[in-house]
């Protein structure tokens, strides 16, 4: 997913998302500091996505962020975990962005940092961004078997969606139009009927 875009592939161009899209996870392999996602107050536990795409709010007086997460599960066991972290609740979440990853260039061949392309930030941070979630869809991606059975007698989430894993690890994976097509539905537009 290193090779994924900054916009995730399929995300539809809406009012309702205005801002920008920004890859957090996967980064580079070497970079520490990556964005992350945890419950107010917490300072231990964490969730790591194995992919994290961050919309953020255009609106610096309204600030959040829309979350894309994407978790592979190699076993059912594997699979509930993930699904627990991101189960509804009566909390919300947040996300982190590290002052160091908001400080990096978002492209290798462009040396824009990332806090410049966010328009929550009207000067170079100090310190972490941490935002509320307004919205979180995530995409879990499971070996053949454990696709088959979950599509034969689950019922998801309606922020929770389901591939086989080989369409996430796929050479050229973000072109697959049937995957582009499932994170296209995996939208807060996709609730409306139409769209002003």
């Amino acid at each position: 997913m290193r090779q994924w875009p900054q916009r995730p592939p399929g995300a539809p161009r809406t009012q309702r998302q205005s801002g920008i899209w920004l890859r957090a996870r996967p980064g580079e392999a070497n970079i520490l500091g990556q964005p992350f996602i945890k419950l107010p107050g917490s300072s231990t536990f964490r969730t790591i996505p194995d992919g994290l795409w961050l919309h953020f709010s255009p609106d610096p007086d309204d600030r959040w962020a829309d979350i894309l997460c994407i978790e592979a599960c190699g076993s059912v066991p594997n699979l509930q975990d993930k699904r627990a972290r991101f189960a509804p609740s009566t909390s919300s979440l947040l996300v982190v962005c590290p002052v160091r990853w908001l400080l990096e260039q978002a492209e290798p061949n462009d040396p824009t940092p990332r806090w410049h392309l966010i328009r929550l930030l009207r000067e170079e941070p100090t310190e972490p961004l941490v935002l509320p979630i307004r919205d979180m869809r995530v995409l879990y991606g499971l070996k053949a078997r454990h696709y088959q059975s979950v599509a034969k007698g689950q019922v998801p989430h309606p922020h929770e969606y389901f591939c086989p894993i080989e369409a996430l690890t796929a050479e050229r994976g973000h072109e697959d139009p049937a995957l582009a097509a499932l994170i296209g539905r995996a939208s807060a537009a996709a609730n409306f009927m139409t769209f002003a």
